[in-house]
């Protein structure tokens, strides 16, 4: 059986992927720093263990943490012998005001959460992956966001450190040239999550206005991002070897 570590896994797109992946056959280590409101509590981790059973194993680390994120690395390989496959979903949003506005706290918190995050866990990853019985089967998605990809309104921290994991992923697959194990990013447009929520309040606004821009009329669930993602992490996702999919719905064009 193949193991995944994906992390941001207790609500959103991280908890949808631990599902789909639980659901495709997977061990998955289910990493969240579990902070508490805005973000998720250890409650939201232990109900979806809860709902998953025993192939699901929580973790409550930040990462931030590079020695917390190798330890639940090296926990996953002593515990089933191998690691497969890394979702880095952990992420922030903050904004709200214009560039010249910014605050310092509200940069550092993007850059070492979103990007910085995406960093520590693919280093942790991957010489486990190089150690495993297959690492030609071995992948690292990191989830990024269409943000990535163009300028939104009053967000350019977040615009900054999406655009950043999408070169993290294209410098990644470099690196892993001849390895067997691919990298890719995948992008997603507004999706019915916290994140939705938490975007809306910075503009002070309803979801519906921000859905309003989603070219398919309506927000995209975690569902759908999961299984972009689960694809990405199947053996026929080396197709996508240094990609950033855009799964967002056309928002992106």
């Amino acid at each position: 059986m193949r193991v995944a570590l994906v992390t941001g896994a207790a609500r959103g797109i991280g908890a949808a992927t631990v599902r789909r992946l639980a659901a495709d056959g997977f061990h998955v280590v289910a990493l969240d720093s579990c902070a508490g409101p805005p973000l998720a509590s250890p409650g939201d981790l232990e109900a979806l263990v809860a709902e998953l059973g025993e192939h699901v194993v929580p973790v409550i680390a930040d990462v931030r943490d590079r020695p917390a994120v190798d330890k639940a690395v090296a926990d996953a390989v002593a515990r089933w012998g191998r690691l497969d496959v890394a979702v880095a979903a952990a992420a922030v949003v903050r904004g709200g005001v214009p560039l010249w506005e910014t605050t310092d706290a509200d940069l550092e918190d993007l850059w070492d959460v979103d990007v910085r995050g995406v960093w520590n866990t693919a280093a942790a990853v991957v010489p486990a992956m190089f150690a495993g019985p297959d690492p030609s089967g071995c992948r690292f998605v990191a989830v990024a966001s269409a943000a990535g990809h163009t300028g939104l309104f009053h967000l350019a921290g977040y615009n900054a450190a999406k655009h950043a994991v999408v070169g993290l992923v294209r410098g990644l697959a470099a690196d892993l040239q001849g390895t067997g194990v691919t990298a890719c990013a995948v992008s997603p447009g507004s999706t019915d999550s916290a994140m939705l929520d938490a975007t809306a309040a910075l503009y002070d606004i309803d979801r519906a206005e921000l859905i309003e821009h989603q070219p398919l009329g309506r927000a995209l669930t975690p569902d759908e991002i999961a299984a972009t993602i689960a694809f990405a992490c199947s053996p026929a996702g080396l197709v996508w070897h240094g990609a950033d999919i855009h799964a967002d719905g056309g928002f992106t064009g």
